[in-house]
């Protein structure tokens, strides 16, 4: 049965987090590019609808279609100002679950620094107690050809 390190449950427990914080990042990338995909289409419906206004006003209008149009454009006006503050918002969300993943990203990486500092130095040790081995077994051999 293999032991494992506090450094080791460290790692472990920083690579969950940060798989976590990775999906959280995804999923505001994904509200995100939602938002903005329906500003697109409420700001494309806008346009279309303008235009068939301007149309509609060269074959002449009646005062109560001239207003429902206008009272429509401003309706959408207001969707778009409300989609907007939507964007911005999951902009911002994105934005903030970048930073949380950078920051877990950082204490895995530096655990992950610590565990091979930690396995250099217990390398080199074995290394210099294999040589302090050799040339002890050295100097016997030489000590007993005397």
């Amino acid at each position: 049965m293999a032991t494992t390190t506090a450094l080791e449950t460290l790692i472990e427990l920083a690579t969950k987090e940060t798989d976590e914080a990775t999906k959280r990042l995804g999923r505001s990338v994904r509200t995100s590019e939602e938002a903005q995909q329906k500003l697109v289409i409420l700001e494309q419906y806008r346009d279309d609808y303008a235009l068939r206004f301007q149309e509609s006003l060269s074959s002449g209008l009646t005062a109560m279609s001239y207003r429902n149009f206008q009272l429509f454009i401003e309706k959408i006006d207001s969707a778009i100002t409300g989609q907007q503050n939507v964007v911005k918002n999951a902009q911002q969300r994105v934005a903030e679950a970048r930073a949380a993943w950078q920051a877990c990203e950082r204490k895995r990486m530096s655990y992950d620094t610590l565990a091979t500092r930690a396995k250099q130095t217990a390398q080199l040790r074995e290394t210099r107690r294999d040589q302090k081995q050799t040339d002890e077994q050295a100097s016997r051999i030489t000590f007993y050809k005397r």
